[in-house]
């Protein structure tokens, strides 16, 4: 069953604003990027509003996710958790310290190697993501929920297929 039209929107409006003014110029590409665009600034204000709910911003709530899902003991280098993060290392400087000062994360020498550091999940901050990821998940499904499994579906294979074409 294919999904009903959209109704016209922002974007769309603002699409017929640039054909009058502009009919020398394809606008299409505003369709697609313009509504991707104003759909990233939506789910993410919905996506921190949770993390908040656990006093988290949305970098302390990556690298606390990042140590959870690494297993074993929970522990990375900062070095590997920047770059599972996609931040610089000293941006991943402030968010371990924040998380250090609430007894979330400690640092220490990694296996003996006075040299090399790394970073671990203490036990309150595996309480801590364990309980914000499952309300995080439980929002992701609410934000979803409006569209059909099929939609859903599709939409994952073409941002899939985009991002690697963009080489993301």
């Amino acid at each position: 069953m294919a999904s009903p039209e959209p109704a016209a929107d922002r974007v769309a409006e603002i699409q017929a604003e640039w054909r009058r003014e502009r009919p020398d110029l394809d606008v299409a590409p505003q369709g697609v990027i313009g509504r991707v665009h104003r759909l990233a600034a939506h789910l993410t204000a919905e996506l921190v509003e949770v993390y908040a709910r656990y006093g988290l911003g949305e970098g302390e709530f990556d690298v606390l996710a990042t140590l959870r899902r690494s297993g074993g003991a929970f522990e990375l280098a900062p070095s590997e958790l920047a770059g599972h993060t996609m931040v610089t290392t000293g941006a991943m400087t402030k968010r371990l310290d924040r998380l250090e000062a609430a007894g979330f994360v400690v640092r220490r020498a990694a296996g003996g190697d006075g040299r090399r550091r790394v970073v671990a999940l203490t036990a309150s901050g595996v309480a801590l993501i364990d309980e914000a990821f499952a309300a995080h998940m439980a929002n992701e499904a609410r934000l979803l929920a409006g569209l059909p499994a099929a939609d859903r579906a599709a939409l994952e294979r073409i941002l899939s297929h985009w991002l690697h074409e963009l080489g993301l």
